[in-house]
């Protein structure tokens, strides 16, 4: 957490989180009226606060879970524990009292268990995704505020430490038995199984609301204008973007794998006569994170298919600030890096989202470099020395951990033009004809700077 903030700015934070805890209540609630099934974090207090008799609402349920879960992260972590995390206790009783007046406001929205099939399951997909939606963008809203978090999430965040796991599979891991417990529960007062408790819209919660957080997350920076205050703020963004990046030229340079990218951003750098970044990049992080340039060369830009679903299902319910998964470290650690380099001076930047992380720097040029898949397999087969058959099947696992790491980090596709100044097909023009279009852009931008 950015503990480097002013007074007013803090003030303006934790007054923003007391409003976004009401948009997290009011999702959460939202969903459960669709009677398709609760969403993880919610199934045991839901369903203890059905049994007839029982004399808790669901929201004081909330705050008894919470508060357990506050329990155990001091047991975990004991000094270790930031004092400023008990302020979760203080949230706790806000948010379950924000549970119970959300279940009121949408108790009207109930959908009756008499209408018709035809009409009513359409009604309750339209609501559990409408309000999964609001849960997500609350979710998206309480990262990007960066100053509190819910003890839903801070337990998870208590055992991948205590463990030294990742936040995602400690979180999926929490997620499912939360379930499970919520069905213990079903089973237990209830005597069997009820979709309207524990059913096909607590599964669509766990994927959908985790999809829709890294859709909104990209797209709320807008929000900064409410957490800084206007005089911070314009130090801070308008003077980083303009004076303080300085006059000179940036290059970013992304690739699609075989393209002869990184022969381009060399020979750029060469005819600008500046240094060229690529896997210096790895060597500063390493150093930065006190890890061995094997550990962030391996997992770098290189996150699977199967690490991103299990990315979307963690939901990302905590700052990167406070994530300790080895895939935000270096993300983190590598943005701080390149963001030196580019205030050091004129520099050719090679991957590693440069083109992302450099948008507000007005003198950089964003270029992306592809080719065609059989000239690509042709250059790898050739360059590596294996058959074009395990060069296609590298050219597929390296650009799609590149899509899927970019993808993460900012909800947008990584081969989209919308990203790039300047794209160019390698095949078509070769090294030398991609570098003199390079040029000739990095010209343009320079004279109209100047």
């Amino acid at each position: 957490m950015n503990t480097h903030r002013s007074k007013a700015e803090w003030t303006r934070r934790y007054a923003s989180f007391i409003v976004i805890l009401f948009i997290i209540a009011f999702g959460t609630s939202l969903s459960i009226r669709a009677n398709l099934g609760s969403s993880p974090i919610s199934a045991p207090p839901y369903i203890l606060s059905l049994i007839p008799g029982i004399g808790f609402t669901m929201g004081q349920l909330t705050i008894f879970m919470h508060v357990l879960f506050i329990t155990a992260q001091v047991a975990l972590l004991r000094k270790d524990f930031e004092k400023r995390q008990f302020s979760q206790i203080l949230v706790s009783f806000l948010f379950g009292f924000y549970t119970d007046v959300t279940m009121w406001m949408t108790g009207f929205l109930q959908i009756p268990f008499d209408i018709n099939p035809m009409l009513g399951y359409p009604l309750r997909f339209a609501e559990l995704l409408a309000g999964g939606a609001i849960l997500a963008f609350g979710i998206a809203c309480e990262v990007r505020c960066d100053s509190l978090m819910l003890a839903g999430e801070g337990f998870p965040l208590a055992i991948a430490k205590f463990l030294k796991r990742d936040f995602g599979k400690v979180k999926i891991c929490s997620d499912t038995s939360l379930v499970c417990v919520g069905t213990v529960f079903m089973f237990v007062f209830f005597g069997g199984w009820d979709w309207k408790m524990v059913g096909v819209g607590t599964l669509v919660s766990m994927f959908y609301v985790g999809f829709m957080v890294r859709v909104f997350s990209p797209r709320i920076a807008w929000l900064d204008k409410i957490f800084i205050p206007a005089g911070e703020r314009v130090h801070t963004h308008v003077g980083a973007a303009g004076a303080a990046w300085g006059d000179h030229l940036i290059v970013t340079i992304a690739r699609t794998y075989g393209s002869g990218g990184n022969a381009v951003g060399e020979e750029v750098a060469k005819r600008l006569g500046c240094p060229c970044y690529n896997r210096q990049i790895i060597d500063r992080t390493a150093l930065q994170m006190g890890r061995s340039q094997e550990f962030v060369e391996k997992n770098e830009q290189n996150i699977p298919t199967s690490r991103l679903w299990e990315l979307i299902f963690a939901d990302t319910g905590i700052p990167q600030s406070m994530n300790p998964s080895k895939d935000d470290a270096i993300y983190v650690s590598q943005s701080r890096t390149i963001r030196e380099l580019a205030h050091e001076g004129p520099c050719v930047i090679i991957g590693r989202l440069g083109n992302w992380i450099l948008r507000d720097n007005p003198n950089t040029l964003r270029v992306f470099i592809t080719s065609g898949k059989d000239y690509a397999t042709r250059q790898v087969a050739a360059k590596l020395g294996m058959t074009e058959e395990e060069a296609a099947k590298k050219i597929d696992r390296v650009n799609t951990g590149r899509a899927n790491h970019y993808w993460q980090y900012t909800g947008k596709q990584w081969a989209g033009i919308g990203g790039y100044d300047l794209v160019i097909n390698a095949e078509h023009l070769g090294v030398d004809g991609a570098v003199d279009m390079v040029m000739r852009a990095a010209k343009h931008l320079k004279n109209k700077h100047a």
